[in-house]
């Protein structure tokens, strides 16, 4: 039989968000209940008294994560997390999940329980409820669907477009990690299969380890933006990269920004473990991915509350879109940042940049 789609266009021209784009340019929105579709970290439903905020994510074998290293109680745990810090990075609660799984005849009773376990270890630490979901079998591998549904209201809303010139630019947590426990992992997985009777030695590098299979979400900022009463201006969860996250908040804001090198938090294992692998600590925090802290711009006015917030840092400002997008290094230099995050369709060459 002949392949009607091959010599066609590829997708790695668009890359996963100017697919999207291309894909749905025609699509509107026709019932006045959705606020917002295709374009943020969630969708928004108006349900009235308050807002319904859904987000689905996709996980396959091979591509988001590598069952040589990753454990399948982490793997439950770390596919619902990845799914609510899309609701956090909207302001909004989440309460629900519905689960959905494809498998291949190799997984048994025993690890899928395993990979529940997970599930369920993620769900009572957010208080969330999983409500349905499906499973069906697959020709090869696990590939896992998650939908979370978070709740908020129009007054705490925040989207990625909101940021003005002038506000300031936070993250909540230290960046980078994630990418080199990926670096520790692939590693240690190539020395295995080149010989099999060698243990794998991790060095001790348990943090940045379990920053790449056990991340968190972003609910103790939510919790705090709601106890001082302050919402942020844009937010985003940092799922691809500082820089290219930053890039969607600037895109959808219609602003600039910059980012000072020398306030880009990164835990001293990190910068460590950068230079043993000879790589520069900045671009590991800029484009590693798979962090999921919180990006996010406050107004001025709002700067005193920011500063007593637990694990937050102040890394820059939001500038006119004129001036770009720029990182200020700790040299007194000032270069352009690029967005060089994970490219979903162009898996094999970027595994090592980030699993999801």
């Amino acid at each position: 039989m002949t392949d009607s789609f091959s010599n066609k266009r590829d997708v790695n021209e668009l890359g996963e968000f100017g697919l999207i784009d291309h894909l749905t340019k025609e699509f509107t929105t026709n019932n006045p209940s959705t606020i917002l579709g295709i374009g943020d970290d969630a969708a928004v439903i108006d349900q009235g008294d308050h807002l319904t905020v859904i987000s689905t994510d996709m996980l396959v074998e091979g591509i988001h994560f590598d069952m040589m290293y990753t454990p399948l109680k982490h793997l439950g745990y770390k596919s619902v997390v990845v799914n609510l810090s899309d609701i956090y990075a909207m302001n909004a609660v989440p309460e629900q999940i519905t689960y959905s799984l494809a498998i291949s005849n190799r997984f048994s009773v025993d690890a899928l329980e395993e990979l529940y376990a997970g599930i369920f270890e993620a769900c009572k630490m957010y208080n969330i409820d999983l409500v349905g979901g499906d499973t069906t079998s697959s020709p090869k591998g696990m590939t896992i669907s998650v939908t979370a549904v978070g709740k908020t209201t129009k007054e705490k809303i925040a989207y990625r477009g909101g940021a003005k010139p002038g506000d300031i630019l936070c993250v909540t947590g230290n960046l980078g990690a994630a990418y080199l426990g990926l670096q520790m992992l692939e590693r240690e997985k190539q020395i295995y299969l080149s010989n099999p009777g060698i243990q794998p030695d991790f060095e001790n590098q348990d943090y940045v380890i379990g920053r790449m299979l056990k991340p968190e979400a972003g609910k103790a900022a939510i919790e705090y933006f709601d106890k001082v009463n302050m919402k942020p201006t844009s937010m985003i969860d940092i799922s691809d990269g500082l820089a290219s996250d930053l890039f969607h908040i600037c895109k959808q804001s219609g602003v600039g920004a910059y980012v000072e090198e020398g306030k880009v938090p990164m835990h001293p294992d990190t910068e460590t473990l950068a230079l043993k692998f000879n790589l520069d600590p900045i671009t590991c925090a800029l484009n590693g991915g798979e962090d999921y802290e919180l990006l996010f711009t406050i107004a001025e006015k709002d700067l005193e509350k920011v500063k007593f917030m637990p694990g937050v840092f102040l890394i820059g400002e939001i500038i006119q879109a004129s001036d770009g997008i720029k990182l200020h290094t700790t040299g007194g230099n000032i270069h352009d940042i690029k967005a060089q995050g994970w490219n979903h369709f162009d898996a094999d060459e970027d595994k090592a940049a980030k699993q999801n």
